[in-house]
């Protein structure tokens, strides 16, 4: 209980910090600072283009079909070892896919956090907290890595776990480093992602069950 604790009180810390605009959000304003100045003092076109590619990762697309393509392969492997409710992933998969929408989309118009770069919100545009990108990367690629390891053995489903944890850490590095997003919008969408990834699996059965 404790991982989902600390996801949920870092959340609202973090939330109401944004809300706020209280001091915690100078970490931000550090770390952008950092940033920038590694920007010009180590200009690097390979890192650049690093950043925008592990950023494009949290997009719908390759996120979308990557989750169905794992749900279809771990519903054959559900079968392969006899669970009765073989089909159960196809499902989870599609569901999951629009989550990401109903949780983060009314955030971003409540908080209307303007983004890094400091231009003002135009009319009817979210605002960048929380990450989606972040948010989807995780929860899309982390449900993938749970349904396969379902029916996987340990060492795959350690591979798998470890997989979705460096991918999604990257998405957030690649955020931050290109100025997409505040650190703070990362770190509420890595939270939140932890505690449906949490709800999930404590939800969903196992095939030898």
């Amino acid at each position: 209980m404790a991982v989902p604790v600390v996801a949920a009180v870092v959340l609202l810390v973090v939330s109401w910090q944004v809300a706020v605009d209280g001091p915690l959000l100078g970490v931000d304003r550090w770390v952008r600072a950092a940033v920038r100045t590694s920007h010009r003092d180590h200009p690097s076109a390979l890192l650049d283009d690093l950043g925008h590619l592990l950023s494009n990762l949290g997009d719908g697309v390759p996120a979308v079909p990557v989750l169905l393509a794992a749900g279809g392969l771990a519903a054959w492997w559900w079968r392969r070892a006899g669970a009765v409710r073989w089909w159960l992933p196809l499902p989870v998969a599609a569901l999951t896919s629009l989550l990401i929408p109903l949780l983060v989309v009314p955030a971003k118009a409540g908080f209307a956090r303007p983004g890094p770069l400091g231009g003002p919100l135009l009319p009817g545009q979210w605002g960048w907290y929380p990450s989606g990108h972040t948010a989807t990367a995780t929860i899309l690629y982390g449900v993938a890595a749970l349904l396969l390891a379902r029916a996987a053995g340990r060492r795959t489903a350690r591979g798998l776990t470890a997989g979705a944890v460096v991918l999604t850490l990257g998405v957030g590095a690649g955020l931050v480093w290109s100025d997409f997003h505040w650190l703070l919008d990362v770190l509420a969408s890595w939270c939140l992602a932890v505690l449906v990834l949490w709800a999930l699996d404590r939800r969903l059965p196992r095939p030898g069950a």
